[in-house]
């Protein structure tokens, strides 16, 4: 145990927390494996830390108790406001709840200082939520880093490199703006209910300078892309511009997607732009 609070399984069953699949709700009760998730991106003295969907609060705990100065948890589902306003008046005025749908509520407004994601994150949002923090038109961002647990199918696409099967535009997107690391995987028996696939923790450290490109640019040129991924990328870009885009960047149109490099993606997406 990391606090005096009652043990997870008893806040679960107190307030009849059974998980939601509609919420994508996959409780993780080991508190030995939580505080490793809670300072996979180092010490947290002094660091306001945004959470997403921090359900019974078990990782709320190990934040707290790790030496976060703040967490802001948002959570959409009423039914576990009442435990984690227990763990608010254990740590008083360190907890701040917001209620809400994580994909409606801009982070940019609740960083407080040095601000990180740190979230074991429902499974049927996690990708939206990461392109919007990936995505945003202020750089450097309003998080110093982030942690975050995903499928591992999806984690493997996050950090994929070029030639790799799993290599495509979240790949792109992320490479682009943050170095990304798989630090740990976990089975699923490590969960209630335990889900049919392996988990990833993954980090992201947001790059000082990423390479100058716009964002829809560099969207709209990795979609058509990888929309077509088989096809050669003369083709597949055949309604961006086809071989004169090419040209201007300075890549054969006999290649395929999965050969280009972030570089050569952002130099396609300059020449869309120009």
């Amino acid at each position: 145990m990391i606090d005096d609070l009652p043990p997870l399984r008893d806040v679960i069953a107190r307030h009849e927390l059974n998980a939601k699949k509609s919420l994508g709700q996959n409780f993780l009760l080991d508190f030995n494996i939580i505080q490793k998730i809670a300072l996979t991106s180092g010490q947290l003295d002094g660091v306001t830390v945004i959470e997403i969907g921090p359900g019974p609060g078990g990782l709320t705990r190990a934040l707290l108790a790790g030496g976060a100065k703040k967490v802001i948890a948002i959570e959409r589902d009423e039914r576990c406001l009442p435990a984690l306003a227990e763990i608010a008046e254990y740590y008083p005025g360190q907890l701040e709840v917001v209620e809400g749908d994580a994909l409606k509520v801009d982070c940019t407004d609740l960083a407080e200082g040095e601000t990180r994601i740190i979230a074991n994150l429902p499974y049927n949002v996690a990708t939206p939520l990461l392109t919007g923090w990936l995505t945003g038109n202020d750089w450097p961002p309003f998080y110093s880093a982030m942690s975050l647990m995903f499928q591992k199918e999806v984690a493997m696409r996050i950090v994929a490199r070029p030639g790799d099967k799993a290599y495509g535009r979240l790949a792109v997107l992320t490479g682009w703006r943050c170095k990304a690391d798989i630090a740990f995987n976990l089975d699923p028996q490590n969960f209630t209910p335990a889900p049919k696939v392996m988990s990833s923790v993954v980090t992201f450290t947001p790059r000082a300078k990423p390479l100058p490109v716009k964002v829809k640019s560099l969207e709209a040129v990795t979609r058509a892309a990888f929309g077509q991924r088989r096809k050669m990328l003369r083709q597949s870009l055949k309604q961006l511009g086809g071989a004169a885009l090419l040209e201007r960047a300075g890549i054969a149109g006999t290649r395929r997607a999965e050969e280009l490099n972030i570089e050569e993606f952002v130099a396609l997406a300059n020449g869309l732009s120009g």
